[in-house]
C-alpha cells in the first residue's frame, strides 16, 4: 500500500522537461558530450577539458547522466541536486557562473528519467541516483566526504539531506528552498504519513556538518517556514539567507546569493577538522549548561536528574560539575569545582560537599586554598546553634574537617564541654 502511494506522489512532485534540453552523443574517440537541443548550444566543445560527461549506473539499474566542471584553482567539490522541473541542459549557465564564483569544482546530474538519464523519477530511485554520483565522485576523481559539499534544491533537498545523514565527516551541506516533506508542502500537517515523500523534517536530525540555509521570505511553492524550520532543526545551523521578496525559482539573480553563499564556501575552506570538533564540544556543553544538569560524562554518583551512568574511570577526564548534585565528583578523587576556591588537588578529598562548592578534606594540605571547611557533618553550638567554626578566638579551637571535637565563636563545643569535665573531676579528686 505504501509502495503504491508513493507512485502517486512522485507523479505530483516530479516534472522532467519535455523533451529533454540536451542529449549525449559519443565522439569517435569514444569519449561522451552533451549536445544542446535547442539551436544555440552552450555546452563547451567535444574535447574541452573543464566538463566531463558522465553516465553512471544505479544500483536499481537506471544509467544517470552527469556533468563534472573542473576548476583547477578550487579545493572542494559541490555536488548539485536540481529541482524537480528541470535538468542539466537548462542548469548548465548557472553551473558555470558557480563554478567561477565560487571557486569549486562542481558535480551536476540528472534524476531518473530526466534529461539523458533512463527510468523514472521516483523518491528511492533519486536515492540511488545521488549515491552513484557521489561513488562516482570518490573513485573518478578522488574526492572524499571531507572535501564535499552538497547542495539541494527544492526536491533536490530529499536526496541531499538522505545522503548527508550518511557522512559524519561531509564538509558542509546547503539547502535552497528546501522542504520539511512532500506532503508539507500542499498542507500543514503534524504526523508522518505512509504517503509522504522526502521526510527531511527527520534527516537533518542526523546531519552532523554545517547546513546553510536559503530561502525566498515570498516563495509561493515552498513557504518560507520549511526552510526556516530545517535551520533551527539542524545541529550545527550556519547564518541563512532569507531573502527578502525571494520567490522559489529566482534568488540566483539576487545579489546576496552569491556572496552568501561564497562565504560559506570560504569558511568551509577554512574549517578543518580539529576545529570543527572543537565548535561542536562547546556547542555540547553550552546546551549542557543551559539545561543546568550533567547530561554529559556524569562522574559519580549518579545525576538525581538524569539517568546518566557515573564514570568509573581513572584518567582525571572526568571534570564535571552538576548543579543537581551534592557537590561535584571526580574520577580520580581531585575535586572540580566551578568555584575558584575549590583549586585543589589533594588525593586526600573525597570529592567536593555541598557547603556552596567548597571542599571538605581530611588533610591540612588544602586549608591555604580555601576559606571554609564547609563544616560538613559537624553538630551546631548547643548554645548558639551556628556554624561560625572558624572564627573562635581560641587558640585552642580544633577546625579540621573531619574532627567533630571544635569550639564554636560562642564558647560552646565539645571540647570546652569535655575540658570542664575533666577538670571538676580533678577538682573532686584532689579535694
Amino acid at each position: 500500500m505504501g509502495c503504491m502511494f508513493s507512485h502517486l506522489a512522485a507523479k505530483f512532485a516530479f516534472f522532467p522537461p519535455s523533451p529533454p534540453t540536451y542529449h549525449v552523443t559519443t565522439t569517435p574517440d569514444g569519449k561522451l558530450t552533451a549536445v544542446s537541443s535547442s539551436t544555440s548550444s552552450t555546452f563547451p566543445a567535444a574535447g574541452d577539458a573543464s566538463l566531463d560527461v558522465r553516465v553512471v549506473k544505479t544500483r536499481r539499474g537506471n544509467k544517470v547522466t552527469a556533468f563534472y566542471l573542473r576548476n583547477h584553482n578550487a579545493r572542494l567539490t559541490l555536488l548539485y541536486s536540481h529541482g524537480n522541473a528541470a535538468d542539466l541542459g537548462q542548469l548548465f549557465d548557472l553551473f558555470l557562473q558557480l563554478k567561477v564564483n565560487l571557486r569549486v569544482n562542481l558535480m551536476g546530474y540528472d534524476y531518473s528519467g530526466y534529461g539523458a538519464s533512463t527510468g523514472k523519477p521516483s523518491e528511492y530511485n533519486t536515492y540511488a541516483d545521488i549515491e552513484a554520483v557521489y561513488e562516482c565522485l570518490q573513485t573518478e576523481y578522488g574526492v572524499g566526504q571531507e572535501d564535499l559539499i552538497l547542495y539541494g534544491q527544492s526536491v533536490g533537498s530529499g536526496p541531499t539531506l538522505h545522503l548527508a545523514s550518511k557522512l559524519p565527516r561531509l564538509r558542509g551541506v546547503v539547502l535552497h528552498s528546501g522542504i520539511l516533506s512532500g506532503l508539507r508542502v500542499l498542507c500543514h500537517v503534524k504526523f508522518k504519513f505512509c504517503c509522504d515523500i522526502y521526510s527531511n523534517i527527520n534527516k537533518i536530525k542526523k546531519v552532523k556538518c554545517p547546513v546553510l540555509v536559503i530561502h525566498g521570505t515570498e516563495d509561493d511553492v515552498v513557504n518560507w517556514l520549511h526552510g526556516n524550520r530545517l535551520w533551527k532543526m539542524a545541529k550545527e545551523p550556519y547564518e541563512p539567507l532569507w531573502i527578502k521578496g525571494g520567490g522559489h525559482c529566482n534568488l540566483e539573480i539576487y545579489p546576496e546569493y552569491i556572496r552568501h553563499l561564497y562565504r560559506f564556501i570560504q569558511d568551509m575552506e577554512n574549517t578543518t577538522t580539529k576545529s570543527r570538533l572543537k565548535k561542536i564540544w562547546q556547542e555540547i556543553r553550552r546546551r549542557d549548561e543551559s539545561k543546568g544538569c550533567c547530561s554529559f560524562r556524569l562522574c559519580r554518583p549518579k545525576c538525581p536528574r538524569c539517568p546518566k551512568p557515573s564514570c568509573d574511570c581513572s584518567c582525571g577526564c572526568c571534570k564535571w560539575s552538576c548543579p543537581s548534585l551534592k557537590g561535584c565528583f571526580s574520577c580520580c578523587k581531585k575535586p572540580s569545582c566551578v568555584s575558584s576556591c575549590c583549586k585543589c588537588s589533594c588525593l586526600s578529598l573525597k570529592g567536593c560537599f555541598t557547603c556552596w562548592k567548597k571542599p571538605s578534606c581530611v588533610s591540612n594540605c588544602c586549608f591555604p586554598k580555601v576559606k571554609c571547611c564547609s563544616c560538613f557533618g559537624k553538630p551546631r553550638c548547643p548554645k548558639c546553634s551556628c556554624w561560625k567554626c572558624l572564627k573562635c578566638p581560641e587558640p585552642e579551637c580544633c577546625c579540621c574537617a573531619g574532627c567533630f571535637s571544635w569550639l564554636c565563636c560562642c564558647g560552646g563545643g565539645r571540647r570546652k564541654e569535655g575540658e570542664t569535665r575533666g577538670r571538676t573531676t580533678m577538682a573532686k579528686s584532689e579535694g
